[in-house]
């Protein structure tokens, strides 16, 4: 994927950030990074969190956030010194001629306007089109973008379209004035993997259609090796490698981008130690939570079920996986046994005992019992309360210490998830992500749960960190002994921590089963089509991936329909049986289940 030589379209040097210190002075946090990027070009800032890939890509713009300032080096833009100008011609470059692409599609949209008001703001606002040629535009985009209905799909709100589509029309936003150069700032990170396919795709088509060079920050090197030229490695703020991508993919020189490499996790694959784990899990005794023909929605006119006739055990002391796309259910999963949901039928068994779906109608000395780990650290910590207020509010809904054993407590559990007893006196605002997410986990574990509900919590997390999250997970659990239930889009993240795994597809239980009978043949093919989703390091991967249309993917896709919710996506559909038959539930030996009209046999295969 290597490109001719061609002109700077932009080019970075000597570039210096600094940061408020502690002392009230000021510290830097990039200095002396240097880059360019050519015309029809995609460069990638690669790096761990921290290592100063977003700071360095905004102020490509001229852009410092809070807190921060440009103190020193060049930006130029199509020979335009970009750091000489005033914030009103900065402006008219933002969003005109650069455009920027955040990573969280569903944060940037406002949920108060519609799509294609928010779409089309930027042209208004710059005056480049008029407000009908701009409508016109972004249904021309829209179109391209392969996005669902795109004569109408402007009429919608945020909260109406899956994350995939959600991010398609960032996309659509960002180029919808011709843009010369797009910022992509981690655009796929949290999207599941085939839904990060589809996304990829259509980025990597727009740089081809348009002709527009690309800035793509990025900690995942599997990714970037399918959209790059070029890498830039950082780590501290500074630049330690640069090189085409093959060059460092193949042979890279700094131990650092060696350790990104090591990181990067393959396709998962059927292992004894897996195969011993999930033996272990057979003590004979009862699970510890159970639920039995489960059906959840939400409130609304048509009471459209997100889960389907669930069961699922959760045996004491073990992990179990639950993956699935976006819009599959599994957070609902989550909510339905933490009681949080309001319309449910079905059963809750818990400890063999029937357990009230509702929380507000379960006993208090079962409130602790069950706890949550929330996906988005930023979102689940109060910025206004101290590390030390948060952990202390679970100690007072369900403990009973006083105020100084509360303090003791406190300062273990912020010692049992690695973290310094001074992390108390801090706001979450002063912590990394991953410090954010080690408070979330002590906050739910403080209440000494028996049950532990961990909701995608290292997917918005770099490779290295949720790799330390991960092993943090595996250690509190043995310990503690704690059951848990592991959400995750990611399955290389599910195959390094559990026993069994629970596959959904549309709010049901197509596949479930010891880790090690899931991860091979026979499995169900949505199974195989997330095992051959996962990306790979090298460069090509994705084009031997085929396409899927965007509306057949997440936001729960044929929920309600009769027959086979997956079939129009599976290559071995039976026509005329999977479009009107629900499938069988087939048993199969040491515990797996698969949901299929296909024998065993006929999905026994890679």
């Amino acid at each position: 994927m290597s490109a001719p030589k061609r002109e700077a379209l932009l080019t970075v040097d000597a570039l210096r950030v600094e940061a408020h210190a502690p002392d009230g002075g000021w510290m830097p946090i990039v200095e002396g990074v240097r880059f360019d990027v050519r015309r029809q070009e995609v460069v990638a800032l690669i790096g761990e969190s921290g290592s100063g890939k977003t700071t360095t890509c905004l102020a490509a713009v001229g852009y410092a956030r809070a807190g921060c300032r440009i103190a020193g080096g060049r930006v130029s833009f199509d020979n335009i010194d970009v750091l000489a100008l005033d914030q009103e011609h900065r402006r008219r470059l933002r969003g005109v001629r650069i455009a920027y692409v955040a990573q969280s599609a569903a944060a940037a949209f406002n949920p108060a306007l519609t799509i294609g008001d928010q779409v089309t703001e930027g042209p208004r606002v710059h005056r480049v089109m008029s407000p009908d040629a701009a409508a016109r535009r972004a249904t021309e985009l829209f179109a391209q973008l392969d996005l669902p209905d795109p004569e109408r799909i402007g009429r919608r709100y945020p909260h109406q379209l899956s994350g995939g589509q959600l991010q398609r029309l960032m996309a659509a936003m960002a180029l919808i004035c011709g843009p010369d150069l797009l910022l992509l700032d981690e655009p796929t990170t949290a999207l599941d993997v085939t839904t990060q396919i589809e996304v990829l795709k259509a980025l990597r088509q727009v740089v081809q259609r348009y002709g527009a060079a690309a800035i793509y920050v990025s900690h995942d090197l599997a990714v970037v090796a399918q959209i790059a030229d070029r890498i830039v490695v950082l780590r501290n703020g500074a630049v330690v490698e640069e090189g085409t991508t093959e060059q460092i993919i193949g042979a890279p020189g700094h131990e650092y981008t060696k350790r990104l490499i090591a990181a990067v996790r393959p396709r998962p694959m059927a292992s004894r130690s897996a195969s011993s784990a999930a033996e272990g899990d057979k003590s004979g005794s009862p699970p510890l939570l159970e639920l039995c023909g489960v059906f959840a929605w939400y409130r609304n006119a048509r009471r459209r079920p997100v889960l389907c006739d669930v069961d699922l055990a959760l045996p004491r002391g073990a992990t179990v996986g639950v993956i699935g796309e976006s819009g599959s259910g599994k957070s609902t999963l989550a909510r339905v046994i933490a009681g949080l949901m309001s319309g449910v039928s079905g059963r809750l068994l818990y400890d063999g005992k029937t357990f009230a779906t509702r929380v507000e109608r379960r006993k208090r000395e079962d409130l602790g019992r069950i706890q949550i780990v929330f996906q988005m650290a930023d979102v689940a910590l109060n910025p206004r309360q101290r590390v030390r207020d948060a952990l202390r509010r679970p100690l007072e809904l369900f403990g009973s210490v006083d105020h100084g054993r509360s303090q003791s407590r406190i300062r273990e559990m912020l010692e049992r998830v690695e973290l310094a007893p001074s992390v108390a006196d801090l706001f979450p605002g002063e912590l990394s992500g991953g410090q954010k997410q080690r408070v979330n986990l002590a906050r739910a574990l403080i209440a000494e749960p028996e049950v532990l509900l961990c909701d995608e919590v290292t997917s918005s997390l770099d490779t290295l960190v949720a790799a330390s999250i991960i092993d943090l997970l595996k250690r509190v659990q043995a310990e503690l002994r704690v059951t848990c239930l592991f959400i995750s889009h990611d399955i290389s993240t599910i195959a390094s921590l559990a026993s069994s795994v629970v596959v959904l597809y549309a709010g049901r239980v197509v596949e479930q089963g010891p880790l090690d009978l899931v991860l091979r043949p026979p499995y169900h093919p949505y199974t195989r089509l997330l095992l051959n989703s996962v990306p790979q390091l090298r460069a090509g991967w994705l084009d031997a991936v085929p396409s899927q249309p965007a509306h057949a993917i997440g936001a729960n896709a044929g929920v309600d329909e009769a027959g086979c919710p997956f079939r129009r996506r599976c290559v071995l559909a039976i026509v005329g049986t999977c479009d009107t038959q629900a499938p069988p539930e087939r048993r199969l030996p040491g515990g797996h289940r698969i949901v299929c009209h296909r024998a065993p046999a006929e999905l026994a295969y890679e």
